[in-house]
């Protein structure tokens, strides 16, 4: 039951990216070029879904979980550089290709150089987390 609603859930997640145009890395960089030719149509994608997010975990703060976890009711406090690093890591990437790791997998319906060359990259960062200097410290 878990495999086919996480599964239903990715086919909805890349029937929304498609449907709102957010497969062409162009609408990613349009977005990001606020100097430039900005382009408004990522905010009224990630604006409502931030929402949502947002009222949802506040709604679900401390209760339990259908999955066995809480939902923590007070703020967390392990930002390191782990997490920061990888956070510029993958703006940088993403600002430069106009590619996340959803529509990189996405993507790979058309088979497309680039498509395959942007998951290849998402695939490296993934493999780079791994690392020792990556990893927490005990």
């Amino acid at each position: 039951m878990n495999v086919a609603a996480a599964f239903l859930c990715g086919l909805l997640f890349a029937l929304g990216l498609g449907v709102s145009g957010m497969l062409q890395p162009v609408k990613v960089i349009g977005f990001l070029d606020v100097a430039g030719r900005w382009d408004p149509d990522l905010l009224f994608v990630m604006g409502p879904a931030v929402g949502i997010t947002l009222a949802a975990w506040m709604w679900r703060r401390g209760r339990p979980s259908p999955w066995g976890d809480q939902v923590p009711a007070k703020g967390r406090h392990d930002l390191d550089g782990r997490l920061l690093s990888g956070a510029v890591l993958f703006g940088i990437g993403w600002g430069v290709a106009g590619v996340c790791p959803g529509p990189a997998v996405t993507n790979l319906s058309a088979l497309s150089p680039f498509s395959l060359v942007a998951l290849g990259a998402v695939l490296c960062g993934v493999a780079l987390s791994f690392l020792p200097l990556f990893r927490p410290r005990p």
